[in-house]
């Protein structure tokens, strides 16, 4: 079963490249088929499998022989191995679907905010709604959100303190950090959602010290240090928390 969940993970790995190139672009992400950004021209199927096509084409378009990023290859190997994590931790549940398209999202989100320093609203938005209604399903298996009220209370405290924070440094945390962090609060809970504040500010501190020694830049998004912060969470969250206030 890990092996069908993680070549899933990979087939939906090659369609988050697609919302990751096209999302920030104001392009649909239907419509046209894929293509490559160099030359234009669409890729076959038998071009567009899953990390195999990669290393067949020698990681180059079939036509024109432009270099294809490694970046492609990797998410889609990220995706598959979340998405397979997340099945031995949750299992065939009614919870694992929602799962799935949250990991996914922060995928997304991460190489989006990674490039252009942006979280668009078409992903962190619905993502909000979609764990409202996660924690009103039965047998909810995920860890920390048990329902509704944990769900709202979580959207509050997770986006509101960054909100916070934003007002404070005016400007310093951006619209997308707080819609962000208010989704991971409905679908983690608001304890979640302050504990992802805390791991992704710890990762995006130590990160951004190294790379500011060596190019400089003091900006850095923190879309993706939050994305890690929840993902953290996903999976250990609850024993975090019991090992702290323990």
């Amino acid at each position: 079963m890990e092996v069908l969940i993680f070549i899933l993970g990979l087939v939906i790995g090659s369609f988050l490249n697609v919302c990751i190139y096209r999302i920030p672009r104001k392009l649909s992400i239907i419509k046209p088929s894929s293509f490559c950004p160099s030359c234009g021209n669409s890729i076959k199927w038998w071009h567009n499998i899953p990390v195999l096509s990669f290393v067949i084409l020698k990681g180059k378009c079939a036509y024109c022989g432009a270099k294809i990023s490694l970046r492609y290859p990797v998410v889609e190997i990220l995706n598959g191995i979340f998405y397979v994590l997340a099945y031995l931790n949750f299992g065939l549940t009614i919870s694992l679907p929602f799962v799935l398209i949250f990991i996914s999202a922060l995928i997304v989100i991460s190489f989006i905010d990674f490039d252009f320093q942006i979280i668009p609203d078409e992903i962190s938005i619905p993502l909000i709604f979609l764990g409202i209604i996660l924690s009103l399903l039965p047998h909810n298996s995920i860890n920390l959100a048990y329902d509704i009220k944990d769900s709202l209370i979580g959207i509050v405290i997770g986006g509101g303190s960054l909100l916070i924070v934003s007002l404070i440094t005016r400007g310093g945390m951006g619209g997308g950090d707080i819609k962000l962090n208010a989704a991971v609060g409905a679908f983690l809970g608001w304890k979640a959602a302050l504990l992802t504040i805390f791991i992704g500010s710890l990762a995006g501190s130590i990160v951004g010290i190294v790379i500011l020694k060596k190019t400089g830049n003091r900006k850095i998004p923190f879309g993706p240090f939050l994305s890690l912060g929840a993902c953290v969470c996903l999976f250990f969250g609850e024993s975090l928390l019991n090992w702290y206030f323990g």
